[in-house]
């Protein structure tokens, strides 16, 4: 899909567990004031792409090989594949029927700095959502599938979860200096143990329209 301007977009972060997958849903699902959204999980497309008998046409055998050793490894995306994603960034656009004005709201990509440089030529992020959430409660709302996504989940292992919390704290949560740098409105928004997509959508929305 070929679209004149960046698409308007919310980035949902935070680290693993700590609900973005099920927010985002529930914000596709009501919407924001009236305008419709589109929730992009980078993760959930990459495991449903690797889990194809034939990729899409424009992915090689390489890189769904490549795709499937990155979710075994719960590795990051570097500068240097960010082709790939941008693929499954435009895929998703076409398939998702996304048009001007509506939002997207991103999960999981971007995850550092060089793929936020990237993605500007495709969204404008206007909002940096935070879910701020403890080492601790992570581990509480994993275990008890707080969220209802971890279902099915092969990397929730105790030390996938560290390696993941890791890399959150080192590549990705910098990432709240560099969109408030670009003039991005940071909403925080506090998560426990026992936090919903509902309880966690209607604090964004307090916070945001208060």
């Amino acid at each position: 899909m070929k679209h004149a301007k960046p698409a308007e977009a919310i980035l949902l972060i935070g680290p693993t567990g700590a609900g973005k997958t099920p927010l985002g849903a529930h914000m596709e699902q009501q919407g924001i004031l009236g305008r419709r959204c589109h929730h992009f999980d980078f993760g959930h497309q990459l495991r449903s792409i690797a889990g194809l008998r034939e990729p899409p046409p424009d992915v090689s055998p390489d890189e769904l090989r490549f795709m499937c050793d990155v979710l075994e490894k719960g590795r990051l995306l570097e500068d240097e594949h960010f082709p790939l994603a941008e693929k499954i960034f435009k895929l998703f656009l076409t398939e998702s029927g996304w048009r001007e004005p509506d939002r997207i709201i991103l999960n999981g990509l971007p995850r550092h700095a060089g793929q936020a440089r990237d993605m500007e030529r495709l969204v404008t992020v206007t909002h940096l959502l935070v879910l701020a959430c403890c080492a601790e409660d992570v581990c509480a709302r994993i275990e008890k599938n707080t969220g209802g996504d971890r279902t099915h989940r092969t990397d929730d292992s105790e030390e996938m979860i560290r390696k993941k919390l890791g890399l959150y704290h080192g590549r990705t949560a910098p990432l709240m200096e560099y969109y408030a740098a670009k003039g991005s409105s940071l909403v925080n928004v506090c998560v426990d143990a026992a936090s919903t997509s509902e309880s966690l959508y209607a604090q964004f929305l307090s916070l945001l329209y208060p």
